[in-house]
């Protein structure tokens, strides 16, 4: 009887493990290379960081207490669980600060360059976190004013939270603004892309270095798809079981299956990367030989442009993408 929980707490070992590692190549990717200190890639920076707190703080807990009872007490309990509640919130905000930033880019591209700059970046990523904090202590307000009302017996952590609040807040809204947000994107792009093949199969194109269609771009339009689904298809089943009663039991074995599946997003995010951009593992690569030392090292990595203040409206999608020179 315990093999099948051996081998099943291995397997979030196992994730738990890429989780860290993968992510920590990101982090140290966007910060120590100098191209990639654009506006976008701060977001996905932030990103980058609450996918990391996830393997590193939330991780290691959910496998020890698959095994084991809680042992730290009923306020340690309540404070530990106030982690995932701003670290969950902080990646939903930053999907929807991310499809936010390529909303204007695809859609208002000689407004860009203005509008969206390194330090409203910055703002909208301590808003973020911000918000998130603020939000956590709100929803488990009542376990911080009597920690420990909803165990049964010693060595739980039970909590209990609004459903409805927090399947509203913290899924339906952001989630409602990220897909109306990309829809946009996908239907402007695709506009876009039509536009300038007739005008090539015409012959009365100009400025083609600008315009023209390229490869990197319907690859980036697809990962963004890919990243989405993959989101919603690892928040999904949490919060659809939100919708079936205002009650949830924090520590109950659905739910610790449920944030796990919700955790593993954050390990399947650089994956994605890794999968759709040869410069990912590249850099991954220079990091582990430790390469990445060099004062050129990132040289070869591509360069990732924001929409320029030019007259034409040239579809990047997302920055990060791969270089086909």
């Amino acid at each position: 009887l315990h093999l099948p929980l051996q081998a099943h707490n291995l397997h979030r070992i196992h994730c738990y493990v890429v989780t860290i590692l993968i992510n920590s190549f990101r982090m140290i990717i966007f910060s120590y290379c100098r191209q990639l200190h654009t506006p976008t890639n701060l977001l996905l920076l932030s990103l980058a960081v609450s996918d990391f707190l996830v393997g590193l703080l939330l991780m290691p807990v959910e496998i020890l207490m698959a095994v084991t009872c809680w042992i730290l007490g009923d306020l340690i309990c309540v404070l530990y669980y106030m982690l995932p509640v701003i670290i969950i919130s902080a990646s939903v905000g930053n999907m929807v600060l991310i499809s936010v930033d390529r909303y204007v880019a695809i859609c208002y591209p000689l407004h860009y360059p203005t509008k969206v700059t390194p330090k409203t970046g910055t703002i909208c990523v301590s808003l973020c976190w911000i918000y998130s904090v603020t939000y956590s202590i709100i929803l488990l307000y009542d376990n911080l004013k009597q920690p420990g009302r909803y165990n049964s017996c010693k060595g739980e952590c039970v909590l209990k939270i609004v459903g409805a609040v927090d399947v509203v807040v913290g899924f339906i809204i952001p989630i409602t603004v990220i897909i109306v947000l990309y829809m946009r994107v996908f239907v402007v792009a695709v506009s876009h892309a039509r536009a300038m093949k007739s005008h090539i199969a015409s012959g009365s194109l100009q400025h083609q270095k600008t315009v023209k269609v390229k490869k990197s771009e319907i690859k980036a339009a697809k990962t963004l798809g890919i990243l989405v689904a993959v989101f919603l298809m690892c928040y999904s089943p949490y919060y659809c079981v939100s919708l079936t009663g205002n009650i949830i039991l924090i520590g109950s074995s659905i739910e610790v299956f449920m944030i796990f599946v919700m955790y593993f997003n954050s390990c399947l995010n650089p994956i994605i990367y890794a999968l759709f951009y040869p410069w990912f593992k590249k850099a991954a690569r220079l990091i582990v030989t430790l390469q990445i030392l060099k004062a050129d090292s990132c040289e070869g990595l591509g360069s990732f442009p924001e929409p320029e203040n030019t007259g034409h409206t040239t579809c990047h999608l997302l920055d990060f993408r791969e270089n086909n020179t």
